[in-house]
């Protein structure tokens, strides 16, 4: 009977737990230590924007606080839309907490305006001891990570280095169990 509670707006489905995200700061001491995969030094949240003054402001706001926190780190912000009408919020900087506190400070201010849904994904950049590009993918709406690893080539991806990947960190990350639900995201500005 909870199913149809839930479809017909008598209960609310329970989401996915926002702290979720601060996983990434543990699982990269393991990154970093067992497995010889650096940050970047860049990560970014992912959000379908709106032309509301609210919208905007919010925001704006998150943008002014990530940069007055991460200032004694030297961390930046800015911001670029893709070819999908989704807004990139970037952040770069050596401190990799950061990092993970500045994506979960605009994620937590959207949600708290109301704008949650718009919260497409975060995504925090890393190398592996070969200097080959990987994505850590933090999916809001199922609260689980996933790895997104490109190859070499035009939109190609090396999925046997993700299921290793999954493999290596499925113990630190609550990581996406369903692999369809490994989308690839091309041309990541980070």
């Amino acid at each position: 009977m909870g199913f149809l509670d839930a479809l017909i707006g008598r209960r609310k489905l329970a989401q996915p737990a926002p702290d979720r995200l601060f996983a990434m700061s543990t699982a990269y001491v393991t990154m970093e230590t067992g497995l010889g995969m650096r940050s970047r030094g860049s990560a970014a949240i992912v959000f379908q924007p709106l032309a509301t003054a609210d919208f905007e402001s919010i925001v704006r706001d998150m943008e002014e606080v990530v940069r007055a926190t991460a200032s004694d780190s030297g961390t930046t912000v800015g911001s670029q839309d893709d070819s999908y009408g989704f807004r990139w919020l970037v952040l770069r900087g050596s401190d990799f907490d950061d990092l993970v506190v500045g994506i979960n400070a605009v994620s937590g201010a959207l949600e708290a305006g109301g704008y949650g849904e718009r919260v497409l994904c975060a995504v925090f950049a890393f190398e592996d001891s070969h200097q080959r590009p990987m994505y850590w993918i933090y999916n809001y709406k199922r609260g689980s990570f996933y790895p997104f690893v490109p190859a070499g080539g035009a939109e190609q991806r090396d999925n046997e280095r993700e299921l290793i990947v999954k493999a290596q960190l499925g113990g630190e990350l609550p990581v996406e169990q369903e692999l369809a639900r490994w989308f690839p995201l091309w041309g990541i500005p980070i």
